[in-house]
């Protein structure tokens, strides 16, 4: 059905893009995933990695790296610059030496993490129906007959440990003995700082031969940063210098996280070129920053594993139900409650921390340690993120919609008794 052009609601938009320049010459260069070919201010950690990974060109196996440090930091940016620059060395080279990244937060289980390993080495493996066993032994017998010296980045590998333990880890860290054939390296990298807190300590040592820690960029770096990029993203003359230092100064403020200070130029950018401007300003950038805080906000709670979305929940109705002072012991037995109501088997109460301390990490919560003196420790927790936020993601939910306001006539009922 051909639509009038009175009743069309697109036409004037369709009209606009056609006639009007874009302030934009290439905005992808702007996006989380586009790795520059200059990386400002980590030339140093460039090279620290380049070091521990140069003998696999001399055929020696490197050792494996712990790589840490907070969101937005440069460390994925700088393990892809240096895996693609040492794959066409090797391949320059003839030598049999590999490089595969992979993302655990996107993977999420630990039998694609194997499926992604086996991929590198050319075995096909069924998005399901083998166990996670089997398919382990898949990948360490073609290791083993193979000559390839394979080097894996397990990138966000806090969110792997968190939902599943670290037997895979033990396991991987362990696959070199006895083997007369291939080898395998392992870069791990976490945006948790308190991730190897979590490791089992013959985990640590073998996963942390080496280490490198990124430090949050200082807003003078991000200036150089947006900077660099905004010289090939935008026209000539349509970011001022004083928009490029806002940018950098509110996401210095907030951890040094390169990553928002790039979504909040390209926003910026996005709402002046909606509005017709030719020229992005400080205005442009204030709009933006509300954008990014309710998508960052909604996409940070929906993709959290199950488990986490359930304690997430149980936070939410404890403080709903109007509990003074929430602790993580009461947050558990309602999280506890919930995994019941849903048929679940609930996880430990020390994973279940962890679970509370990526919600910290990702700046829901706030979780303080309490001592009660001679009746021990606990941590207390406060929402940072408004009730109707976490509202807005529960309902959408669809495992936990229907238990939302269950849970709240309960604690009514309970309140009236």
């Amino acid at each position: 059905m051909k639509v009038r052009g009175a009743d069309d609601p697109l036409r004037e938009l369709i009209t606009q893009v056609k006639i009007a320049p874009s302030l934009f010459l290439n905005r992808e260069v702007l996006r989380a995933d586009y790795i520059p070919g200059n990386l400002p201010h980590r030339w140093e950690h460039i090279r620290r990695l380049g070091e521990i990974l140069s003998p696999g060109l001399r055929s020696s196996r490197p050792s494996n790296v712990f790589i840490y440090g907070k969101t937005g930091t440069g460390k994925t940016a700088v393990v892809k610059h240096v895996f693609k620059r040492f794959a066409e060395e090797s391949a320059n080279m003839n030598l049999p030496l590999r490089f595969i990244y992979i993302n655990c937060r996107l993977t999420g289980t630990e039998y694609r993490v194997l499926s992604e390993l086996c991929s590198a080495l050319g075995v096909r493996i069924p998005f399901t129906g083998l166990s996670r066993a089997e398919v382990f032994n898949r990948f360490r017998n073609a290791l083993h007959q193979s000559s390839t010296m394979l080097v894996a980045c397990l990138d966000e590998i806090d969110v792997l440990v968190k939902s599943s333990g670290d037997a895979l880890l033990y396991e991987l860290t362990r696959i070199n003995e006895a083997s007369e054939g291939g080898q395998l390296s392992i870069v791990g990298v976490s945006n948790d700082l308190m991730f190897k807190d979590m490791l089992d300590p013959r985990v640590l040592s073998s996963l942390s031969e080496e280490e490198i820690v990124f430090h949050p960029y200082t807003a003078i770096e991000l200036i150089d940063i947006l900077s660099d990029r905004a010289a090939i993203a935008f026209r000539e003359g349509a970011v001022p210098q004083s928009v490029i230092n806002l940018c950098a100064a509110l996401a210095a403020a907030e951890h040094g996280d390169a990553r928002r200070a790039l979504d909040l130029l390209r926003v910026a950018g996005e709402i002046a070129e909606r509005n017709g401007s030719s020229v992005v300003n400080e205005t442009h950038v204030k709009a933006a920053l509300g954008v990014i805080e309710q998508g960052r906000v909604y996409e940070a709670l929906s993709t959290l594993p199950l488990h986490g979305r359930i304690v997430l929940m149980a936070t939410y109705h404890a403080v709903r139900s109007g509990v003074q002072r929430v602790t993580s012991g009461i947050v558990y037995n309602i999280y506890r409650d919930l995994c019941r109501s849903l048929g679940l088997d609930p996880l430990t109460d020390r994973r279940v921390s962890s679970l509370l301390s990526e919600l910290d990490m990702l700046g829901v919560i706030s979780c303080d340690i309490v001592s009660f003196g001679r009746y021990g420790r606990t941590r207390r927790i406060l929402l940072k993120v408004s009730m109707e936020e976490i509202k807005s993601v529960l309902e959408r939910d669809e495992i936990l919609s229907g238990l939302l306001e269950y849970m709240y006539k309960q604690s009514l009922k309970e309140n009236e008794q």
